[in-house]
C-alpha cells in the first residue's frame, strides 16, 4: 500500500499466524485485524497485549458475542471506556504485566 503498509492473509493457528507476522514485521508492530471469531481466538490464546474495541448500539439478539467464553479477562486487562454522544463505546484493554 502506499506508504508502505502490507496486510498478510494466512489461514493459521493464532501462534503460528503471529509468529509469521513478528517475522514479516522485523520488530515492527504487528496488528491482527478481523471479526469477533478472530479476536476471540487471540484472545482465548493469551496473545494480544492492546485492544481496542467500537460498541455501538443496536437491537439485542444481534450481531456477534465476543465474549462468550472469555470470563476473567478483565484480570489480565487495565479497561479504559470513553462513551460518545452518540452512544459508541471505545474500550481500550492494554495488558497489565505479566506474573
Amino acid at each position: 500500500m502506499k506508504g508502505g503498509t502490507t496486510f498478510h492473509f494466512v489461514d493459521a493457528e493464532p501462534t503460528e499466524a503471529l509468529a509469521l507476522a513478528r517475522e514479516l514485521a522485523d520488530g515492527g508492530d504487528v496488528r491482527i485485524g478481523g471479526g469477533v471469531a478472530t479476536v476471540r481466538q487471540f484472545l482465548a490464546a493469551d496473545l494480544i497485549d492492546h485492544l481496542h474495541i467500537v460498541v455501538v448500539p443496536i437491537v439485542l439478539g444481534r450481531g456477534e458475542r465476543l465474549w462468550d467464553g472469555l470470563e476473567g479477562i478483565e484480570d489480565r486487562f487495565t479497561i479504559e471506556s470513553t462513551p460518545s454522544p452518540q452512544g459508541v463505546v471505545h474500550m481500550v484493554f492494554n495488558r497489565r504485566p505479566r506474573d
